[in-house]
């Protein structure tokens, strides 16, 4: 690879690094806390192409003026030589790809596609360390909850803090391909990147539940409702139904993903 072609290479994905993370499109790769390597990481690319940019010019300018201006041009030979070997750099550019993509376009973050393809499991709730306290709710009629943290008070939480209380919750809809009838809210929940994501679902159901069924997926709603005490089992990858008495539709997040 030609030293032009690492110097461009490396310039384009800092650049790609900086751009992605001063516009907020990192959160649909990463977790918010690995925004200061991100610049970082990007920062340091450009200073290095720009470094090598700096020092190839100047060497250049040197081997210029050292040059014997009487010297005969390079041979014709050489010249096949090299165009010989043009094929050889042709590969390195294939690398850029990737970075055009990340300028050109925005791939949104994982959503309802990404569970039905994947085939993807409902994650388990963590457990607690056997010293832990759930804190009291928020206060309110309805206090919002995270999905992720609404399944962990379900399976864990045996205060029964849950019981007939109204909760709120924010997601996205998805309908299960075994049964497309059926509504689901579902966040993505991930420990580093997308990479790693794996889906959070709560079964919805209740009179208010059924309009839902010609909402297409990946809608952002936030719904109020109850827990139905006892629906989330091992057998059924601890996804609880949460009857629902009102929904409405909310705009995405910035951040789409749950930690």
């Amino acid at each position: 690879m030609r030293r032009e072609t690492q110097n461009l290479l490396l310039v384009l994905l800092g650049g790609a690094l900086l751009k992605i993370a001063f516009t907020g499109t990192y959160l649909r790769y990463v977790k918010p806390a690995l925004f200061p390597w991100l610049v970082g990481a990007g920062s340091v690319m450009v200073l290095l192409a720009a470094v090598a940019i700096v020092r190839d010019i100047r060497v250049a300018r040197e081997q210029a003026r050292a040059e014997d201006p009487f010297a005969p041009p390079p041979s014709t030979g050489h010249a096949e030589h090299e165009h010989g070997h043009e094929h050889r750099t042709r590969s390195p550019w294939m690398l850029l790809l990737p970075v055009f993509a990340i300028f050109l376009i925005a791939p949104p973050a994982l959503g309802a596609d990404s569970i039905g393809r994947g085939g993807q499991q409902a994650a388990a709730p963590e457990r607690p360390g056997d010293d832990a306290l759930f804190d009291a709710l928020p206060p309110g009629p309805a206090p919002l909850l995270t999905v992720s943290e609404f399944i962990t008070r379900v399976v864990w939480d045996g205060s029964g803090s849950l019981d007939r209380r109204a909760i709120r919750l924010r997601g996205f809809v998805v309908h299960p391909e075994d049964d497309p009838a059926r509504t689901q809210l579902a966040r993505m929940r991930i420990s580093c990147c997308a990479a790693d994501a794996a889906p959070v679902l709560i079964d919805l159901a209740g009179p208010a539940a059924g309009a839902l069924t010609a909402t297409p997926p990946d809608t952002w709603i936030e719904v109020t409702g109850t827990l139905r005490a006892g629906t989330a089992t091992p057998a059924n990858g601890q996804v609880p139904t949460f009857d629902i008495t009102a929904v409405h539709g909310i705009p995405a997040p910035d951040d789409p993903y749950e930690y």
